[in-house]
């Protein structure tokens, strides 16, 4: 069954190993090098590079509704064949949006609340991007439910960066 691996930068390559990931989203700050893995061929790699904040602050980039819709148009290309690989720097807060929404776009009969809840299950430490969620929820017409969804799990555990795990898109 196809599934969403989420993992930190730091653990990429291992990542994309271990789990056959074949396509590969990267949610992180522009100019920031990521070595793609052997496994993920250009054409199967989306990069869009913004700052893990949630308001507009000056010198940064904030996340923006044209992020989210890539984000949603890949994961619709994506031919569930082998795991799709997300990650953004710590694998706590960008990624664990991404791999919720992409989830929530791929199966709209998902109920928000239950995977928010696989989602705490499964990364302790994921607290993520509520900025995303709420353009995505937008864009979704999911009505304000996937952000009180996430804010209803709350903060994750403090962690320098996140452990790899997957995020089912059937619960």
């Amino acid at each position: 069954m196809p599934h969403i691996v989420v993992s930190p930068l730091s653990r990429l390559a291992e990542s994309a190993t271990r789990f056959g990931a074949r396509d590969m989203i990267t949610l992180i700050n522009i100019g920031t090098p990521v070595p793609r893995p052997v496994e993920i061929v250009e054409e199967r790699h989306l990069f869009l590079g913004f700052n893990d904040i949630v308001e507009p602050t000056e010198g940064m980039t904030h996340p923006i509704a044209d992020h989210v819709s890539d984000l949603i148009a890949f994961g619709r290309r994506w031919d569930r064949e082998a795991p799709l690989l997300i990650h953004c720097y710590a694998g706590i807060s960008r990624s664990t949006a991404g791999a919720y929404i992409t989830a929530l776009a791929l199966n709209p009969e998902l109920d928000e609340v239950h995977l928010a809840q696989v989602l705490r299950r499964n990364a302790p430490s994921a607290t993520p991007n509520s900025r995303l969620v709420a353009l995505a929820d937008d864009m979704l017409g999911r009505q304000g439910r996937m952000v009180d969804a996430i804010k209803a799990i709350g903060r994750g555990e403090e962690a320098f960066e996140g452990t790899p795990f997957i995020l089912p898109l059937v619960v």
